[in-house]
């Protein structure tokens, strides 16, 4: 958005929170959002100034942190919508340090150890009762790998009254640690979890482009806000579990929470004992999503 009595209009109608709204492309905005000063000038070095009025596709920017960010954040292992997994073999109030790797782009970040236990949180993306074919993560009868740690089987499901899945059941392989699996097993999937055990709990909010329109600013006139404005630009997350390692997080830091997207901490609203995440960008181009259904 470039014009400002259009800004104005989106903060009176309470479409956004004000100037810094993280959905906004001002500077204040896209910085709350995590961009970095780095991103922000390799954008600008990129586009070069133009002598007539010209429209970037936002795909350049998001470009622009992505390739920053890939060499340099710290991956993590988050679980945005939690599903509890039970492991039934394994030794009820045993825990163990599994190692990790902080970023395959950085030799030099490290590694860092991570809390393994019965009892661990998946994305309920990653579990399906009845999947379509193709579908290489969880259901019944099936194997994953936990990324970092073992090979799973699952072998049942819990359900409430209402027929919704609380928990899964699985069994896992103790030859399959951190990597290593039997002689012509081939394991398809790799999934992200975070033990019950060592778990923080913290809201993310994902954040997508505020328009479905590629020049807002001429489609606003012409068509409305109604028919320009994304709906689902900011979906709230609560109750999601992150590793704790993240527990002493600082403002300044970058990270990408493994198949998730790029996060870093909101400036204004989190605080200790109420982390609250941003959404950066997403690992992929959503830009071309919102093209497609839109056409």
């Amino acid at each position: 958005v470039t014009s400002k009595r259009k800004l104005l209009e989106l903060v009176n109608k309470k479409i956004v929170s004000g100037w810094d709204d993280p959905r906004l492309l001002t500077l204040s905005g896209i910085r709350r959002r995590g961009y970095t000063p780095e991103a922000i000038k390799d954008f600008l070095s990129r586009i070069g100034v133009a002598k007539v009025y010209s429209v970037v596709d936002i795909a350049m920017l998001e470009h622009c942190i992505r390739e920053e960010l890939n060499k340099k954040a710290r991956r993590i292992m988050a679980v945005l919508k939690p599903l509890k997994l039970i492991i039934d073999n394994y030794e009820e109030g045993e825990t163990e340090e599994l190692e990790a790797v902080n970023n395959p782009e950085d030799e030099l970040s490290g590694t860092r150890m991570v809390n393994f236990s019965k009892e661990l949180y998946i994305e309920q993306d990653d579990f399906m009762e009845n999947p379509p074919k193709k579908y290489f993560r969880l259901f019944p009868g099936s194997e994953v790998r936990l990324k970092h740690a073992y090979i799973v089987k699952c072998t049942s499901v819990e359900k409430d009254n209402n027929g919704q899945i609380t928990a899964i059941h699985c069994t896992y392989d103790p030859t399959t640690k951190g990597g290593t699996a039997p002689e012509g097993k081939k394991i398809r999937g790799t999934i992200q979890w975070v033990s019950k055990n060592n778990a923080i709990d913290a809201q993310v909010r994902l954040y997508e482009n505020l328009f479905n329109s590629e020049n807002p600013d001429r489609d606003i006139d012409e068509l409305g806000y109604d028919k320009v404005i994304n709906k689902d630009s900011l979906v709230i997350l609560n109750n999601c579990k992150i590793e704790k390692s993240i527990e002493k997080v600082s403002q300044t830091e970058r990270y990408q929470f493994i198949r998730n997207g790029y996060f870093c901490l909101d400036n204004k609203d989190s605080r200790e004992g109420n982390l609250v995440f941003n959404r950066i960008v997403s690992l992929k181009d959503s830009w071309k999503k919102i093209k497609k259904k839109n056409n």
